[in-house]
């Protein structure tokens, strides 16, 4: 015979286990649905490979520079025109282009960001496809970028009426810095409102990487990319006859002193844990071989993976050029050229909750954690103002031989990594869309 509290114990654990499993419910349709969508997205990229392929190649063949995008800035809003976008804004930061998918459901606004410009290093790859435009090549992969964000926004336009909420597509010029004395880039993109009406709640994007095999995906977490700061520094002295020294102040010594001091900074005053690199790209100065020079130019780049130490490297730089040049009698100028990069941060819960639906598209085993760089992206001036989730799109194939770094002469990528991207950031993007549908 069951005592009356057996018979309210056993009571409650019904109840319990009917209530979990009313829970559990959702879960299992809510998989079912996710499932669904990534074979659907997969599909959609697998039959446009071609046209992916077509499309990276037109781009490659005409590379632009930084703030003359003129071309891709073109074809880019075009192409958006022709898959249904009605809300296309262009001339965003000379040549940028957004536009704009809203859903047929109610939800949150998020954005995903491309860059479109070349760079001046002439092409060597003897390919069909190679550039034809001389002294310019896409050897950083945003000919990859551009072709992929126009994959996704052709795929996930045709999906529209299923999407509970806003995307945001944005094309951006000038990564690789504007010209000096211009403006361009992520930056001047904010300032004329790339990121207004509707404002996203974050942000992602991704770059080409040719370290990791085509078909597999990097990340990291926090700081993944450097700041950069371009700094010029002129060391002033006096000339004299290059037979009568004394008579003079030499610049080249002073700057010679100079730059073997600044390296002192990262390894003396900054915390051996802090990364940073302080290099001095270019040196320029001399009249001729016999003549003490009046001054020494110098062009250099500073990288960090920590604001705190950003923030604190350029008052030590005046510290030891001050010191350097007055030991010797020396003068000198230094200056950071702007805008300088941030440090490129990914939003560790933003990156923790996008992990799962990575490793689903395309298996556990190709999400590989990528260790910090000192390479910098202007995506940190997007994710300065949002979360934002900065990943790596694997573009390499030993086998093939495409194994040459971003930057230079031979670089070039496995096409297969095209339809990758369109997969990934699909459902990269729905699969935020979809978890934060309630979100106010």
């Amino acid at each position: 015979m069951l005592t009356k509290s057996l018979v309210t114990a056993l009571l409650l654990i019904s109840l319990a286990s009917a209530a979990f499993t009313q829970k559990s419910k959702p879960t299992t349709k809510t998989a079912k649905n996710a499932s669904t969508r990534e074979q659907s997205i997969a599909a959609a990229a697998d039959a446009m490979a071609d046209r992916l392929s077509t499309t990276r190649r037109d781009f490659h063949m005409h590379p632009e520079l930084s703030n003359r995008e003129e071309r891709t800035s073109r074809v880019v809003a075009e192409r958006l025109k022709e898959i249904g976008f009605t809300e296309v804004r262009t001339g965003v930061a000379l040549h940028g282009v957004v536009a704009l998918l809203k859903g047929g459901k109610p939800g949150p606004v998020i954005a995903v960001r491309a860059d479109m410009d070349a760079l001046p290093i002439q092409e060597v790859n003897e390919v069909p496809y190679k550039s034809q435009n001389p002294g310019v090549k896409h050897a950083c992969g945003h000919d990859v970028h551009t072709t992929v964000e126009l994959g996704v926004a052709e795929v996930l336009w045709k999906m529209r009426d299923q999407i509970p909420g806003t995307i945001k597509f944005i094309f951006q010029p000038a990564e690789e810095g504007a010209p000096l004395g211009e403006e361009g880039g992520a930056a001047l993109m904010l300032k004329e409102g790339a990121f207004e009406n509707p404002k996203p709640q974050v942000v992602f994007g991704l770059h080409s990487d040719p370290t990791l095999e085509a078909g597999t995906i990097g990340y990291g977490i926090g700081g993944v990319l450097a700041s950069a700061d371009r700094f010029l520094i002129t060391i002033k002295g006096k000339q004299s006859h290059g037979a009568a020294p004394h008579l003079g102040i030499d610049p080249i010594v002073v700057s010679a002193q100079a730059i073997l001091a600044l390296q002192t900074i990262a390894s003396r005053r900054m915390k051996p844990t802090d990364p940073l690199v302080i290099t001095i790209g270019m040196i320029n100065g001399g009249l001729r071989n016999n003549i003490i020079a009046p001054e020494v130019k110098m062009d250099g780049t500073l990288r960090t993976l920590s604001e705190d130490v950003h923030a604190r490297v350029p008052e030590l730089m005046r510290e030891v050029l001050d010191g350097v040049t007055k030991a010797n009698g020396a003068t000198f100028e230094f200056n950071i050229v702007t805008p300088n990069y941030p440090v490129t941060y990914n939003d560790p819960k933003l990156v923790e909750e996008t992990l799962p639906v990575m490793q689903k598209v395309i298996g556990a085993e190709n999400v590989i954690k990528k260790e910090p760089v000192m390479g910098a992206e202007d995506f940190s001036f997007f994710a300065k103002q949002v979360p934002g989730f900065f990943y790596f799109l694997g573009v390499g194939n030993k086998a093939k031989g495409i194994t040459a770094g971003v930057h230079t002469a031979d670089f070039d990528v496995d096409e297969k990594s095209l339809t990758v991207g369109v997969k990934m950031m699909s459902n990269v993007l729905l699969d935020y869309l979809e978890r934060h549908a309630g979100d106010k």
